[in-house]
């Protein structure tokens, strides 16, 4: 399945916008277990995932041609 990862802030620096091909991957949480693998990086920082523009609260699936977008802590005003 193909999905498009787009990054903010400094998660941006090691992760490019870009669309990837994954297998086997079928929800939110396996696909932080494999960021975290592919971008060791990103294991040790605090982050969000938004998944086709929407905050994750709680394991979502994933779809082919969703839009993930990994985001690092961030405050309104």
């Amino acid at each position: 399945m193909e999905i498009e990862l787009i990054s903010f802030g400094r998660i941006s620096e090691f992760i490019p916008n870009q669309k990837i091909q994954i297998n086997g991957i079928e929800t939110t949480s396996g696909l932080q277990n494999y960021l975290e693998k592919t971008f060791p990086q990103l294991a040790g920082m605090k982050y969000k995932l938004a998944l086709n523009k929407n905050l994750v609260q709680q394991e979502s699936e994933i779809r082919n041609g969703d839009s993930i977008a990994i985001m690092p802590p961030f405050s309104g005003g």
